[in-house]
């Protein structure tokens, strides 16, 4: 994706969206964690991912926000953890609450097969793409991997496309999948999915919504 590419508006180009992105989530910042205390799936499935790994795997934290619990875990695990996030703020918070680990600002897409990465964790991350851009994101994380390498997937279940909602007093546009779409777009992608679980959560928040969120660990395929 290059940084003209339109958007579903047909005007807005990617790094205009990019930036309003960046600016709604430098405004959410700690109220994130705040509205999302417990985050039992995101535990659990690092904890299943983590399982597959070698000693000392180096992992991507794709969308990695404030670095908890995700980065956090996998740093006390023994991994080597990449955070990245499209909030400057956010990696700023995450490098504070995580300085074993190393972050930096960087778009969803900027990914190549040169950074070799054993695994690569996206909770929520690409529910922020419109979905025609899902399945390239998904390609450029498998160019990322290094052959036979995972990918752990969070999204919520819903059948949304680019829709704006307000969340934690910002405007975002989400994307989501019903869960057998979802199961479809990844495999795709060229990814086979080894574990499959669901978790109803109900946000801290008045400002978030209930959800249902889907969690997968896939392997690499090719």
């Amino acid at each position: 994706m290059t940084g003209e590419a339109q958007d579903t508006t047909g005007t807005e180009t990617w790094r205009d969206r990019a930036a309003s992105l960046a600016a709604a989530f430098d405004n959410i910042g700690d109220n994130y964690d705040e509205a999302f205390p417990h985050k039992e799936g995101q535990i659990e499935s690092v904890q299943r991912l983590s399982s597959r790994l070698p000693q000392g795997a180096r992992v991507l934290d794709l969308g990695c926000g404030t670095g908890l619990p995700t980065s956090r875990q996998l740093v006390d695990a023994g991994f080597q953890v990449v955070g990245t996030d499209i909030s400057p703020t956010m990696v700023e918070l995450a490098r504070r609450n995580v300085p074993e680990a190393e972050f930096r600002v960087a778009d969803i897409m900027g990914l190549s097969e040169e950074q070799a990465y054993d695994a690569v964790v996206a909770f929520f991350s690409l529910l922020v793409l419109p979905r025609k851009r899902i399945p390239e994101a998904l390609k450029a994380i498998h160019r990322a991997l290094v052959p036979g390498g995972w990918l752990c997937l969070s999204m919520v279940e819903a059948d949304l496309d680019d829709v704006p909602i307000q969340f934690l007093g910002q405007q975002v546009r989400v994307s989501c999948y019903p869960r057998d779409e979802l199961r479809t777009v990844v495999q795709d992608a060229g990814f086979s999915i080894e574990d499959e679980t669901a978790f109803s959560y109900a946000p801290a928040s008045t400002q978030a919504y209930p959800e249902v969120q889907l969690f997968l660990i896939c392997n690499r395929v090719g």
